[in-house]
């Protein structure tokens, strides 16, 4: 009976959690709403660092002259 307490106990806490979470869109999905492409390697000119995307390659934003 004990376990079957915690087993409930544990049910409903993930579903409190789970109630709770917000969609959070992926990091290349970030990278593009920049205005920005990843890159697998550094940035090179024209790019500049905005960021990380999902895969580890490097979010990369192109310079706008003024």
């Amino acid at each position: 009976m004990r376990i079957l307490y915690q087993l409930l106990v544990v049910l409903f806490m993930m579903f409190h959690s789970a109630a709770g979470q917000h969609f959070s869109p992926t990091s290349t999905h970030l990278c593009v709403a920049q205005q920005g492409r990843c890159f697998p390697s550094i940035c090179r000119r024209p790019y500049y660092w905005i960021g990380t995307c999902n895969n580890g390659f490097s979010c990369c934003k192109r310079y706008v002259e003024v």
